[in-house]
């Protein structure tokens, strides 16, 4: 087992609201700057960037994760991460079909550019991508178990698209397994609002749309990666998030 500085909610240029400069390169990039080991792509509602990820990522030395983060028709922001890469697109094209299709206005949301590993813009997603989905909370956690990924509410700690924040609570019994923080050290504090989450594996990451947001070598996982393979490191990933396996915070 060893050690893997995490960062696991980052959105690409792909995203409307992510900074032009946040190309699947310069995101890798970032990462190996500021020690990181494993980075996760999660731009919202889609996957498409994920493949230029990938290739970045392995070119750069570092272990990718292909993820979404999803609003649910609840207008709850969730992070959705994959054991591989072709299950992620898989969900991608199932999201696709429970979107809202509404053209995007770059001159107010921003671009939505589909990129390859060098930087090279192949296309923009013409409908904008931050509307909710037509999947219920519920749904989205059992779409994604069924790929054999883990679902999760992102940034619990924030009023924007959190789950407190849209519920007023968080589950007395969630059938989740694992829940975000965007600030670590809020962690005490919602531990003692909503003890049941005290049961639950915890995740730290930026939620990044530029650069110099995406986190430095502060939250790490101790992850099961023998006999070594980056597939090995990420199955590791998913089952701690999953609560099983011998993965163990340690950060």
């Amino acid at each position: 087992m060893n050690d893997y500085f995490c960062d696991l909610h980052i959105h690409s240029c792909l995203s409307p609201c992510g900074d032009d400069d946040m190309t699947p390169a310069n995101i890798a990039g970032m990462g190996i700057i500021n020690g990181l080991g494993i980075m996760a792509l999660t731009d919202h509602n889609t996957s498409k960037n994920c493949p230029a990820f990938f290739k970045a990522a392995k070119a750069h030395g570092l272990i990718p994760v292909a993820g979404m983060e999803l609003t649910t028709s609840e207008d709850i922001h969730m992070v959705c991460l994959f054991r591989t890469l072709e299950d992620a697109m898989e969900f991608d094209r199932f999201v696709e079909s429970k979107r809202i299709e509404f053209p995007n206005k770059p001159d107010i949301f921003g671009h939505q550019y589909i990129m390859d590993e060098a930087d090279n813009i192949l296309g923009e997603e013409p409908d904008l991508l931050i509307n909710a989905a037509d999947i219920s909370l519920e749904d989205a956690f059992e779409e994604v178990i069924r790929r054999g990924g883990v679902a999760y509410p992102a940034h619990i700690d924030r009023q924007s698209n959190g789950m407190i924040a849209v519920l007023g609570t968080f589950p007395p019994e969630p059938h989740f397994t694992a829940y975000e923080l965007n600030d670590g050290d809020s962690d005490g504090e919602y531990r003692e609002k909503f003890p049941m989450i005290k049961s639950l594996s915890r995740a730290v990451s930026s939620d990044a749309h530029y650069l110099w947001d995406i986190s430095e070598a502060k939250f790490s996982l101790r992850l099961d990666d023998e006999p070594y393979s980056s597939q090995k490191v990420r199955d590791s990933l998913i089952d701690y998030l999953l609560g099983k396996g011998k993965g163990a915070e340690n950060g």
